[in-house]
């Protein structure tokens, strides 16, 4: 056999062990926990055995070990409240209902009762809070819709016991119709000091603080944007230079135009991938840990993706709906949809 069959053989091998390989990686095993009566977008990981959740109709708890520990949120004005933010700073779990009135409260999470105590809360008719996260043990931030000329956003810096509201003055004017979407509890993404936050309606924007949300500055991006439902629903940054936005148009959810971009300068400049290719709308991206920005996975209630080349193509993986995903380790992640969350495992 002459050295340039050999060689073609030899490919032809390579390819197909690589293409084995990735095949592999891409089994999916679920395990199901059935949530009744209750939709939900945000969830909190604290190991591969313990998430928290916060959904609709005042539901919020936890699952260990397998076990399902519900509770209710006392109604407020006689009402029940809808969270779509929780958050954990490693001691205490934080979850912040919507709209007025926006009520964020903080619980010790490995007590037998979960009994939440009232931290911060505002009345105002155009209150609507999409996500919450924290940096570390003692700051932490929150961001919703404008309630003036700007992004609502609110800090703590004592470890979630008292919080704040940012004036209008530190931070970068909205645009008339942009607001954000509490779709995954994923507009924010930190990284260190660092923080994105993503909009979408008539503008899709990224806005970046490198002090802990002290001070802003404001990107444009190639996402769709001009309707009331468009925009970016979802961030997620790996490093300090390396993230991606995706979204879409939520009443055109197969629309594969300009859906998901990248950025490699921390947020400055971002660049359409895959474009009118699927996945079209997605509510959750999230970069596989340890896999050097390469590996992200998507979700949706179109289904789930899944990308081994940093966005730059996509595989649809599974036809489960869910609207948000969390990441224990390179093997293991928590999914949160409409009456379920479940543990996957990448095999």
């Amino acid at each position: 056999m002459n050295k340039i069959n050999t060689l073609f053989i030899f490919n032809i091998f390579l390819s197909l062990h690589l293409f084995s390989q990735n095949e592999k990686s891409l089994n999916l095993n679920f395990e199901d926990f059935p949530i009744k009566n209750t939709s939900i977008r945000a969830i909190e990981v604290i190991n591969d055995s313990t998430v928290w959740f916060a959904g609709s109709n005042g539901k919020i708890g936890r699952i260990i070990n397998d076990e399902i520990q519900i509770e209710s949120v006392k109604k407020v004005n006689n009402k029940l409240l809808n969270f779509r933010s929780i958050a954990f700073n490693g001691k205490n779990i934080f979850i912040l209902s919507i709209e007025n009135p926006a009520i964020l409260y903080k619980i010790e999470p490995f007590n037998k009762k979960i009994d939440p105590i009232e931290v911060f809360s505002e009345s105002h008719p155009k209150a609507f809070y999409d996500s919450m996260k924290f940096f570390d043990e003692s700051n932490g931030i929150s961001i919703g819709d404008p309630t003036n000329d700007c992004l609502s956003v609110i800090i703590t810096k004592d470890g979630g016991n008292t919080w704040k509201k940012l004036k209008c003055d530190n931070l970068p004017k909205i645009i008339n119709g942009e607001a954000a979407f509490a779709a995954s509890n994923t507009n924010i993404s930190i990284y260190k000091d660092l923080v994105w936050i993503v909009t979408g309606g008539i503008s899709s924007r990224v806005f970046h603080s490198d002090d802990l949300g002290a001070n802003w500055k404001v990107y444009n991006t190639p996402i769709v944007q001009g309707k009331n439902m468009t925009g970016i629903f979802t961030v997620d940054f790996y490093n300090e230079k390396t993230g991606i936005i995706m979204g879409g148009n939520w009443e055109e959810k197969s629309n594969f135009n300009a859906t998901k971009a990248i950025t490699n300068d921390g947020g400055k400049t971002w660049k359409l991938m895959a474009n009118n290719q699927a996945p079209g709308y997605i509510s959750c991206t999230q970069y596989m840990p340890n896999s050097k920005g390469k590996k992200i996975i998507a979700v949706s209630t179109e289904g789930i993706y899944f990308s081994s080349n940093k966005g730059n193509s996509w595989k649809k993986i599974s036809d489960k709906k869910y609207y948000s995903i969390r990441f224990v380790d390179n093997n293991t992640a928590w999914l949160s949809g409409n009456e379920i969350i479940s543990k996957i495992k990448f095999n």
